[in-house]
C-alpha cells in the first residue's frame, strides 16, 4: 500500500464525521522515516474529528497504522482545523 492510500483512507473516514465533508483535506510531509499526516477540517468540526477523550482520533490512527502496515513505513496522524 502507498502514501496516497494512507491519506484516502483518512479522507474518507473524515469525511464521513464532520458536518462540512468539502473542507475535510489530508496533506502528507515525511520527516525523518517517518510520514506525518494532516487532516484538515472545517473550525466546528475539529472535537468530532477527534471524538470525546480522544477516542475517535485514535481509531482513526490505528486504522491508519493498518493501512500502512503493508508497505511497512512508520506513520503520524496529526488533526486540526
Amino acid at each position: 500500500m502507498s502514501q496516497d492510500s494512507v491519506a484516502r483512507t483518512l479522507q474518507y473516514l473524515a469525511e464521513g464525521l464532520v458536518d462540512d465533508p468539502a473542507a475535510v483535506s489530508v496533506s502528507c510531509l515525511d520527516d525523518r522515516g517517518t510520514t506525518v499526516y494532516d487532516v484538515h477540517v472545517a473550525d466546528d468540526d475539529v472535537g468530532k474529528v477527534i471524538g470525546r477523550q480522544g477516542r475517535v482520533a485514535a481509531a482513526m490512527r490505528l486504522v491508519a497504522r493498518a493501512v500502512a502496515m503493508k508497505s511497512h513505513r512508520k506513520i503520524q496522524v496529526e488533526f486540526g482545523p
